[in-house]
């Protein structure tokens, strides 16, 4: 009875109203806070900087108040420019907040150097695909006496002998030598 008595008596009315005045403010003010602080209902457009240069990028995302960081090199394209933005995050168009970091990846300013395998003695059967797939071209074949048909007695870039482990900038072009089974391999060339 006490109780129901207390809850209905002036103090508590009068407590309870200046509680949730209290509380209306402080959340009135923090939400005022967080509308001026976050920049709410800007949006910047994200330009496409695509086969642009740094410097440029540099100067087009101040113009718009934006930052940007490099993440990293790509695959060598030769369609884009060396050292000009392949990909951004975000993309071209999404709507962002003023300062906002754009992530770009460039074009580096060749392809990769890529390691010859161990392939010597190796058929052609199984060393084409294989040069194939890790991003060689296959150039002229040519064969040499040598006991082994078809097997891969020497590699060669530019007409300079290559050998396993060397590495060559990938789509280079690599020219075999195989073995055309015509000699024994005891005998001398």
């Amino acid at each position: 009875m006490k109780l129901f008595r207390f809850l209905f008596s002036k103090l508590f009315v009068y407590q309870l109203l200046i509680a949730l005045l209290v509380v209306f403010i402080i959340v009135f003010a923090a939400l005022s806070w967080l509308d001026s602080t976050t920049n709410h209902d800007q949006r910047i457009e994200v330009p496409d900087l695509s086969k642009l240069s740094l410097e440029v990028v540099e100067e087009e995302l101040k113009a718009y108040g934006l930052r940007y960081v490099v993440i990293d090199s790509s695959n060598y394209n030769p369609d884009y420019p060396i050292y000009s933005v392949i990909e951004q995050n975000p993309k071209p168009g999404k709507n962002v907040k003023e300062n906002r970091k754009i992530y770009l990846t460039l074009n580096p300013s060749g392809y990769a150097k890529i390691e010859i395998p161990e392939i010597e003695g190796r058929t052609k059967r199984q060393v084409i695909p294989t040069l194939k797939s890790i991003g060689f071209e296959i150039g002229e074949i040519t064969y040499k006496p040598n006991l082994a048909k078809d097997a891969v007695i020497g590699l060669r870039h530019n007409g300079k002998a290559v050998k396993a482990g060397e590495r060559l900038p990938k789509t280079s072009v690599i020219d075999l030598v195989l073995g055309d089974g015509s000699r024994n391999y005891n005998s001398e060339e």
